[in-house]
This record gives structure tokens, C-alpha cells and sequence, in this order.
């Protein structure tokens, strides 16, 4: 946490005032429509605006991927991208993983394998992870590693969470056909 103002956070969404501009998006499967700050970040919209917390604002920078979501199928750091750059896109966040209240393979394979400890990473670390599986069914360590490569975990270690990941790939494959 930043400790150069004492009277807010750095990491606090501070409205600009300027005129609303419309945007209009997928989010999770829903349409979306809102007018909105043009300088507000994609991150901000979805923790503020939707009220979609499971990404988060780790540095503010895109380097730790705290808060990594996946928007046109690609992973973004929400953090960076301006919410007006989502125009038209789909964006999927750690909350559309799950259906019907029940946890996704990936989901479970995270649990099963203690792939989490504070929490704080794991949104990041599972969006970086559907998207490989997306677009690659049955991934190598070296793929895995090099998906998660961008999102930090300060308690886990990975290894736990390259074998979730591997597990889960394994599951869809075999469960998902």
C-alpha cells in the first residue's frame, strides 16, 4: 500500500469529472451497457461499476497480475486498460468460471491441489490458466509456466499450481468431450 498520501490510497478509483462516455460490452456472458468516466480503468469498472471483485489491484502497474482477465479471448491486465478500450469486447472474469454456483474443473483442481493460500493471486493465476487451456487443450510445464509467467504468488510457490493446472487440463480433456 502506498504511503505518500496520507488523505486516500493510491489504488483508489478517483472519478475525473470529464463528460460520460457510453460503453457497451460482454461481461460473464451479459450484456452490458453504462455510461462512464472516460479515464476509468477496465479493472475499476468491474470492481466498481459491477461490483465484480475477484480481480484485483496488486501494483497498479501490470506487473503482478492480481488482476489478469481474459477480454476477446486474450488476457489483459485489467489494470492497464481503459474501460473505453472494452468497447464491443467479451470479457471474462474469475466470477463467469464457475455455472449454476458450481466450481469449474479448474476451479476444483486449484483446491484439490492447495494452489491457493491468501487468495489474493488466485483470480489472476485461474484466468491465465482458462486462457491457455483455451487455446490449449494439453499443455507441457514449460506451457504452463509460460502462462503464468506474468501473474506473481508470494505464498504458494507454483509448483502447486502447475500441477493444478495440468490436473485440470487433464480432467477437461477426459470429462469435457
Amino acid at each position: 500500500m502506498c504511503n505518500h498520501n496520507k488523505e486516500r490510497s493510491c489504488f483508489e478509483y478517483v472519478d475525473s469529472q470529464l463528460p460520460r462516455v457510453p460503453l457497451e460490452l460482454v461481461v460473464n456472458g451479459e450484456k452490458v451497457y453504462e455510461l462512464i468516466d472516460p479515464t476509468m480503468t477496465l479493472l475499476d469498472f468491474l470492481r466498481h461499476n459491477l461490483k465484480l471483485f475477484g480481480a484485483k489491484e496488486g501494483c497498479g502497474e501490470g506487473e503482478c497480475g492480481a488482476c489478469t482477465v481474459i477480454m476477446n479471448n486474450r488476457t489483459v491486465n485489467s489494470c492497464l486498460v481503459l474501460a473505453v478500450e472494452a468497447q464491443g469486447a467479451e470479457i471474462l472474469t474469475v466470477e463467469g468460471l464457475s455455472k449454476d454456483g458450481e466450481l469449474s474443473i479448474l476451479q476444483q483442481e486449484f483446491i484439490k491441489y492447495d494452489a491457493l493460500q491468501c487468495g489474493f493471486c488466485t483470480p489472476g493465476m485461474l484466468m491465465s490458466a482458462r486462457a491457455l487451456l483455451d487455446r490449449n487443450p494439453n499443455p507441457t510445464i514449460e506451457e504452463v509456466k509460460e502462462a503464468i509467467s506474468g501473474n506473481f504468488c508470494r505464498c504458494t510457490g507454483y509448483e502447486s499450481i502447475i500441477n493444478a493446472v495440468l490436473s485440470a487440463a487433464k480432467r477437461e480433456r477426459e470429462e469435457l468431450r
